[in-house]
């Protein structure tokens, strides 16, 4: 079909989708409404504002280990377990001095922090009780449970922006394609001559992906779940599977859509959970947010994406100092409205992305990407639009991704620059096919590219 034929055709398809999702959701209202919340196995918000939960750390660090042959065992896990029972015991102190009650327990192995999960008594005052422990020697770190929120919902369906013309350089049979206006606008197609990010792995701090989708086949490689031990959680997630689908969609499988970097792997870390069925909101907090980072700095992954924000964050900040000290870089979605007081983007040398065409903070270093109505994919083996700084986020993840292919050592402030550099003016987007000839010197003209028609083939 033509692209005229098929964009009329995605339009009238994802609108009968729409009315079939808001009767299921009508449904499913009367079951769920009989059902206690906790059995869900998943976070409340509602939770998490009733009872006052805090977050305590304590230095985890090992102690040096004794001469060869002191003990029977040797070194053999010594320094990690001595540590911990030393972490251990002061959080039961700390416990048992405060009126504390332990909700959960983790560590962060990268920061040698071991931490707790609080719940206050009754009458506790939370800030009184936060500034005493802060003020207490045993203690490392003190500060509320805090929430967090994805950055990207339902598309404004019927108005799609249109893709610019496309010249015959590149070809893809992925048959929607053409409907893949924010991929033309970064012209990311050209820039697969040259890198498809091969051999790079993006770790996504989000909710989870659903992995069985035919068009991240092969692309998912880790999966971790914070947030609940449901083997079938992942598979409803539908923030995460936007995200990733705009960062690694195969490219000519003859299915959907192409990412911006096909040759990339994922690293999935489920660390947020959706609040309604039917579009892209989804809440985190700082208890499974400091968990998934942490397993994700651990992976050694070069790339990650937060396409997730909230308010500034002791814990997480240190997280991603962390991260970004040791060459990690690190792509976050600006929050409604631009701000840069909270995090991630608060955090110096995050990348910060807001959506082409929305104002971006003034005198900030943030880029542009397109944010607005993006087809992308959905659980189930689906393709929908979908709108947001989330999805802005992930094309310059993935167009980061393409630049790691050809220098994978890159540092997050050259990767900035290049990305910088490609864009036509303030306020514009990024131009992936400028930074990927920049760094590779590449000789040749970045072109829009076509897509390759595949008559027959029916939007799903």
């Amino acid at each position: 079909m033509t692209a005229v034929q098929a964009r009329r055709c995605c339009r009238a398809v994802i609108a009968t989708r729409l009315v079939r999702r808001a009767m299921k959701v009508a449904a499913a209202c009367a079951l769920v409404a009989a059902i206690p919340l906790a059995a869900a196995g998943e976070p409340s918000a509602a939770d998490a504002l009733s009872v006052h939960r805090i977050v305590v750390a304590f230095a985890d660090r090992p102690e040096p280990a004794p001469a060869a042959g002191s003990t029977p065992r040797g070194y053999d896990g010594l320094p990690s377990y001595a540590g911990s029972q030393r972490a251990n015991h002061a959080a039961a102190r700390i416990a048992h001095d405060y009126g504390l009650r332990e909700v959960s327990a983790w560590t962060i192995e990268p920061l040698q922090l071991r931490c707790m999960l609080f719940e206050l008594p009754l009458q506790a005052d939370r800030d009184d009780m936060l500034a005493r422990l802060r003020r207490d020697a045993r203690v490392q770190l003190a500060q509320p449970l805090q929430e967090f929120s994805t950055y990207a919902g339902d598309a404004h369906i019927g108005a799609p922006a249109t893709a610019p013309p496309a010249a015959a350089a590149v070809a893809f049979n992925d048959p929607y394609f053409g409907l893949q206006h924010g991929f033309a606008a970064i012209d990311a197609g050209s820039a697969q001559r040259w890198s498809d990010g091969s051999g790079i792995r993006v770790a996504i701090v989000d909710t989870g992906v659903d992995a069985a989708h035919p068009d991240l086949a092969g692309r998912i490689v880790v999966q971790r779940d914070f947030v609940t031990d449901r083997p079938d959680a992942r598979a409803g997630n539908r923030h995460g599977t936007e995200v990733a689908g705009v960062i690694v969609a195969v490219a000519n499988n003859g299915l959907g859509i192409v990412g911006v970097a096909p040759g990339t792997r994922i690293l999935s870390y489920r660390a947020c959970w959706p609040v309604r069925a039917d579009d892209g909101a989804a809440r985190c907090d700082t208890f499974t947010l400091a968990q998934a980072l942490g397993a994700a700095i651990a992976s050694g992954a070069p790339l990650i994406n937060l396409s997730l924000g909230g308010p500034a964050d002791p814990l997480l900040e240190q997280l991603l100092a962390f991260a970004l000290a040791h060459g990690r870089i690190v792509v976050g979605a600006l929050p409604p409205g631009g701000r840069t007081d909270g995090f991630p983007v608060d955090v110096a040398g995050v990348v910060a992305v807001g959506s082409a065409g929305d104002p971006l903070p003034a005198g900030s270093a943030a880029l542009a990407a397109p944010g607005r109505d993006i087809l992308t994919l959905e659980p189930g083996g689906h393709y929908d639009y979908a709108s947001g700084s989330s999805l802005a986020a992930a094309h310059v993840t993935g167009a980061i991704a393409l630049l790691l292919g050809l220098d994978r050592h890159l540092a997050a402030r050259s990767a900035w620059s290049l990305l910088e550099a490609s864009r036509g003016g303030a306020g514009a987007t990024i131009d992936a096919c400028k930074a990927v000839q920049a760094l590779g010197h590449a000789q040749g003209t970045c072109t829009a590219v076509a897509a390759r028609p595949e008559p027959g083939r029916a939007t799903r």
